[in-house]
């Protein structure tokens, strides 16, 4: 995404001038659009009671929660609903094939995957499922088993994060990162070098809670990029949304053992039903881990006495969609939990925040683009960079123009535009308070 940028500064200073009129002109209209009235084949479900986290493992269970349907509204991407329902920005884009990440569609309906199979593993302390990009938190509560899920980013295919047996070395509040010289070295060839160490701050990729792994140098911590949870995006290290962390670090003591497995083919049964979870592409199938699908399969099916549907099975397995799938061949719609549409919630949790314009600020020239689309795909991009980079759309003629700040000084407007460079591969251009460029 690289697109060279020719700066006119009296243009820039024009168009950020009418626009921040347009916003003062705006202040104190009603701006809220009312959402209209939709029929739904599903039954309306309070935001507020959809479970998303912690649930009781009934009966030794091995599915947990439940599928729901939200609606977009102007504005959302699905790593802002990701976030606010507790789900991996690949997990909710697999189960919604077709939807646009950045720019969905007003209106269309957008399925929440909050049912998940347990993963095949010990149900104590913590395990993660790599396949799934899922960490399970198990707890005793009385006589009962409770399950706390989260997701997590987990590591590139060139430094994956390790799999086996381990456990809570240590927890750190605000951790210091000492960076890898491996990182660094990355860093270096970009010609983006990083010091030694990252303080505490929001320029610390670790955020604010860190949980250190008895395998030396692997964590579970916070991020500063909340939109890399639930992708391969890390050095090997696990990543939670900064709420999940602090969530986690509060309740788990150390020593408590981690067991990180990988496991792309799940299957689990909970009141008496068969379902299958599936996480990998059919073009590149984990043939041992599938082969043990199957066979576990074929026992569920002798061990109920009920024929399983083979070809839902390889429906689900061409599909991949990481949602769990009844597939008894003769099922009644009565023995599956029904599937709830969830109000809109009022404001997404970690939606960011675009700053209003100001006239005495500076700001970062990022593209003139043609297509609104595209320009407002570019700035949801640039909004869901960690540190945030405010970014919006503004009309430019008969095309759009995507503009980030405002930035209280010519330094941090500087340092977007590296970061533009170094992260999007996008070449931005300083505006300043006069409309020049810096």
């Amino acid at each position: 995404m690289n697109r060279a940028i020719e700066l006119t500064p009296a243009s820039g200073k024009l168009l950020l001038v009418a626009a921040c009129a347009a916003v003062l002109l705006l202040q104190g209209c009603a701006t809220a659009k009312q959402a209209q009235e939709k029929p739904s084949s599903y039954p309306l479900y309070p935001e507020s009671r959809l479970e998303r986290n912690t649930f009781p493992i009934v009966g030794g269970s091995d599915v947990i929660g439940r599928l729901a349907f939200v609606r977009v509204e102007e504005g959302d991407t699905l790593p802002d609903i990701a976030r606010h329902f507790s789900l991996g920005v690949s997990q909710i884009s697999a189960a919604n094939p077709g939807v646009d990440v950045w720019v969905p569609q007003d209106g269309e309906r957008v399925m929440l995957p909050l049912r998940f199979v347990l993963p095949d593993a010990p149900r104590r302390g913590i395990v993660i499922n790599l396949a799934s990009m899922r960490l399970f938190q198990y707890r005793k509560n009385g006589k009962s088993l409770v399950v706390t899920t989260y997701p997590v980013g987990v590591g590139t295919s060139e430094r994956p994060t390790p799999t086996g047996q381990m456990h809570v070395a240590r927890k750190v509040v605000r951790p210091t990162w000492y960076v890898p010289a491996s990182i660094a070295g990355d860093y270096r060839k970009k010609g983006d070098p990083l010091p030694e160490t990252v303080p505490p701050g929001p320029d610390n990729p670790l955020g604010e809670h860190a949980l250190y792994l008895s395998k030396p140098t692997y964590l579970i911590h916070g991020t500063n990029k909340p939109a890399s949870i639930g992708l391969e995006a890390t050095n090997g290290c696990l990543r939670l949304y900064p709420e999940d962390a602090k969530r986690l670090f509060e309740s788990t003591p150390v020593n408590t053992p981690v067991c990180i497995v990988n496991q792309p083919y799940l299957v689990g049964m909970r009141n008496g039903i068969v379902y299958l979870e599936v996480h990998a592409p059919p073009e590149a199938p984990d043939t041992a881990e599938l082969e043990k699908a199957r066979v576990k399969l074929r026992k569920l099916e002798k061990k109920s006495g009920r024929a399983l549907d083979w070809k839902r099975v390889e429906q689900a397995l061409a599909e991949a969609r990481g949602i769990p799938v009844p597939i008894f061949e003769f099922l009644p719609d009565r023995w599956v939990e029904p599937t709830v549409e969830v109000e809109h919630p009022v404001a997404l949790y970690g939606k960011p925040k675009v700053p209003e314009l100001k006239l005495k600020a500076w700001y970062v020239w990022a593209a003139d683009l043609d297509d609104e689309t595209e320009a407002k795909r570019m700035a949801a991009i640039i909004n869901h960079q960690g540190p945030p980079i405010p970014a919006r759309v503004l009309r430019k003629g008969r095309g759009f123009r995507v503009v980030t700040g405002p930035f209280e000084d010519a330094g941090e407007a500087r340092k977007a535009v590296r970061r533009l460079k170094f992260d999007l591969e996008i070449d931005g251009a300083v505006i300043g308070p006069d409309g020049e460029g810096s």
